[in-house]
């Protein structure tokens, strides 16, 4: 490779102009095939590398994407940003990416901050919906997991209103009667799976006992743990916020001389890679982490490129209901009703209205 090649030793090897360099180099015009391939093969040839930020000057784009997410420790959001990368990557952008680490007071001068070095943001956020005006305010295109009902910002999310019906749809017809459900009430989607979960529970005419969690955490799972199967109100089966509170549920259950599940039923949502290897293994809702990761790098890169629907502003992605051993049927339970068959009913629930739709 020869090195410090210019611009103008690009040109003189093409045999065009510096200008033309530039302007193929930055993609701000196209040229006939024949000076093209001139082109290319000059900048192969000298191994020219045009200087990321001198382009950025000139174009007003830095090709640089910024994802904001709560926790890269959850498995969940690594999978987001192993989709958003991928296409990324195949449409030559690069991804810049902040961990919020769960703390709403840094959120947003972190995400100020990012908005500064790219052409457009996806962002997942802790933030009251009542609030997110100052995205809008940024000047940038931006991508919402989980649908904003007040603004007009373009959104990817699931239906945690049927995740939610589609896991006590479950466990009801497993014989459970005594559910609870161990959330997160910090989450824009909390209320949406309780929503959900009491829908279903009240066509039983069974009640819900509701519990918080300090943090979406198996350590909050393992400390909530206690209060739930040592109270008087024991339940039979508990629906997590998430697969890591669940999991910590499960440590800390096994501790206390539980035997899971037969003493009860543990459920969650995300279905995140290590919970097929629990023990026991866990039973979870899909909500296509990765997939939605991709839709909403794809969204954002059509707004980008001019190419956005705007009768599509939320794209909704169906909840996956995949059961493991940690829901069993209770032993007064119907024999007649098939776990197969309960699995297969629960994905084809018809879906119900959300707020968010």
């Amino acid at each position: 490779m020869k090195k410090g090649a210019t611009i103008r030793d690009v040109a003189a090897a093409a045999g065009v102009s510096v200008a033309t360099v530039s302007k193929y180099m930055n993609g701000t015009q196209r040229f006939t095939p024949a000076v093209e391939a001139r082109l290319k093969e000059a900048i192969a040839q000298l191994g020219y590398r045009s200087n990321p930020l001198a382009r950025s000057m000139i174009t007003g784009r830095t090709r640089a994407i910024g994802l904001a997410i709560l926790d890269i420790g959850n498995p969940h959001f690594a999978n987001l940003v192993k989709g958003a990368n991928r296409v990324a990557i195949r449409h030559d952008y690069t991804l810049l990416l902040v961990d919020t680490e769960e703390n709403q007071q840094r959120e947003q001068t972190l995400i100020e901050s990012l908005a500064q070095r790219v052409d457009g943001m996806i962002v997942s956020s802790r933030m009251p919906d009542d609030s997110v005006q100052w995205l809008l305010d940024l000047g940038k295109p931006v991508v919402l997991f989980g649908r904003s009902a007040r603004f007009p910002i373009a959104s990817v999310g699931t239906d945690s209103c049927l995740a939610g019906y589609m896991l006590a749809n479950h466990l009801v017809k497993l014989g459970h009667r005594h559910i609870a459900y161990l959330g997160f009430g910090r989450s824009r989607w909390n209320d949406e799976r309780i929503r959900g979960i009491r829908q279903c529970l009240d066509e039983y005419g069974l009640a819900l006992d509701v519990h918080d969690a300090l943090s979406p955490s198996a350590a909050a799972g393992e400390r909530a743990c206690s209060g739930l199967m040592l109270g008087p109100r024991r339940p039979d089966a508990v629906i997590c916020y998430n697969d890591l509170i669940a999991l910590g549920f499960i440590k800390e259950a096994r501790e206390l001389g539980l035997q899971l599940p037969r003493d009860v039923s543990v459920a969650g949502f995300d279905n995140v890679p290590y919970g097929e290897y629990a023990s026991p293994a866990l039973t979870s809702v899909d909500f296509q982490s990765e997939k939605m990761g991709e839709l909403a790098m794809t969204r954002l890169l059509d707004e980008l490129h001019g190419n956005a629907d705007a009768n599509a502003s939320y794209a909704l992605l169906d909840p996956h209901l995949v059961v493991r051993e940690s829901t069993i049927r209770r032993g007064d339970a119907p024999a007649a009703v098939d776990v197969a068959s309960d699995a297969a009913n629960d994905a084809a629930v018809t879906r119900m209205p959300t707020t968010e739709e």
